[in-house]
Parts: structure tokens; sequence; C-alpha cells
């Protein structure tokens, strides 16, 4: 079994980085190229999704009575009561309905904010 083990790992070359002495700097590659992977996914996938997060909550925060709002469902309505958590929209009949701050798109609304401004 013992054989068989050794046969086995020394094939592959687990044999050699399990006896490799600790200066040599093949030992690293491995660990150096993790730690790369590791630094483009958070560069290229988790900050920017952070910054976005941010952005749109930085949004929601500065809505105020009488902006212009779309949805995540996509309804348009104009913000008529604001609450701690929530919006009250009235959409274009007069219907009056209350929402949650998180379900503002930031997309469509944005465009009409800054047609305003």
């Amino acid at each position: 079994m013992n054989k068989l083990f050794i046969i086995l790992t020394s094939e592959l070359g687990v044999h050699d980085v399990l006896h490799a002495e600790a200066g040599d700097p093949g030992n690293y590659s491995g660990l150096i190229f993790l730690l790369l992977i590791i630094l483009v996914f958070y560069f290229f996938f988790i900050r920017p999704q952070m910054k976005k997060q941010k952005q749109l909550r930085q949004f929601r925060e500065q809505l105020k009575k009488g902006d212009k709002v779309v949805t995540i469902g996509g309804i348009h309505g104009k913000i008529v009561e604001e609450q701690e958590q929530s919006f009250t929209l009235e959409v274009e009949d007069g219907t009056r309905f209350r929402i949650q701050k998180s379900a503002i798109a930031m997309e469509g609304a944005s465009e009409q904010l800054g047609e305003r401004r």
C-alpha cells in the first residue's frame, strides 16, 4: 500500500512538493497564483459591486417628496410622502400606494431627476 502511494505521488509530483526545501521559490508559486486570483476577483467583481451598492444607497437617501421615480417592478410614480423605510407613491390616475425604499430603481429615476435639475 505504501509503495503504491509513493509511486502515485511521485508520478503526480506530490512527493517533490512534500519533500522540497523550504527556501525553494517554486513552493510559493501556487500560493502567489492563488493570491493573484483573489486580487483579481476583488478588484473586478467585489469592489465594483460594493461601489454600486453605495451609490444606490446614497441615491435612495437623497430622494424626497415630489421626485418622480420608477420602482424595480416598472411602476412610474411621484413621491407624495416619505416614511422611515418606505415611500408613498402617487401614480398617474391618482392612486396612492406605499413601497419600500429598497424597491426604487436607480436607472429610470436618475434620468428623470437629471432633467429636473
